[in-house]
């Protein structure tokens, strides 16, 4: 299946740290129909946008709940984050800023 082109002068970032990336990678999962492919790519989406945002906001918790509201946002109701996959990533704890950071 041939990628859609996208045109990066023609959205602003809406959610600056996540970046323009996981922003083009939402569009594209939109558009493609419910499946198993769907589902594994929203996983992978979300376990980006988890380290992005741990890495952005290094004094809060990147949740897993966070992650799933920002993702239903950005693709506009879309995506669901519904599937068993996405559930066990809920299940995760989250991980801390402090255990990150590099020890010296």
């Amino acid at each position: 299946m041939p990628l859609p082109s996208i045109n990066r002068n023609a959205s602003p970032i809406r959610m600056r740290n996540y970046g323009r990336i996981v922003q083009d990678m939402i569009a594209y999962a939109a558009t493609l129909p419910a499946g198993k492919e769907r589902d594994s790519l929203e996983v992978y989406i979300a376990q980006c946008m988890r380290q992005r945002n741990l890495v952005w906001n290094r004094d809060q918790e990147s949740g897993m709940n966070r992650v799933r509201e920002d993702m239903i946002r950005l693709s506009d109701g879309k995506l669901s984050c519904s599937s068993p996959a996405f559930g066990q990533l809920l299940g995760q704890p989250a991980a801390s800023a402090k255990s990150a950071k590099k020890k010296k």
